[in-house]
């Protein structure tokens, strides 16, 4: 799931490394609102504005488990 994540976040903001140790230094509000909508779109979770902090959108090792628990979510509800 890194890799797919990684790949769609790097075809909707390809100025931003997403190997870097600390992603959300690297994005606006724009950035941050794009990665909210292509994970909420392509895998069917409700991600918000509250889910933007820093530790979520650190690196994609928070992104990743970020996702999972919303897809967990979806899927008891």
């Amino acid at each position: 799931m890194k890799e797919e994540i990684k790949r769609l976040l790097e075809d909707a903001l390809p100025l931003v490394d997403f190997d870097s140790p600390f992603i959300f230094a690297e994005l606006d509000s724009l950035g941050v609102t794009i990665i909210l909508m292509v994970l909420s779109e392509k895998y069917g979770i409700r991600l918000e504005h509250s889910d933007a902090t820093p530790k979520n959108l650190k690196n994609l090792d928070n992104i990743v488990p970020l996702v999972e628990k919303k897809l967990a979510e979806k899927s008891t509800v």
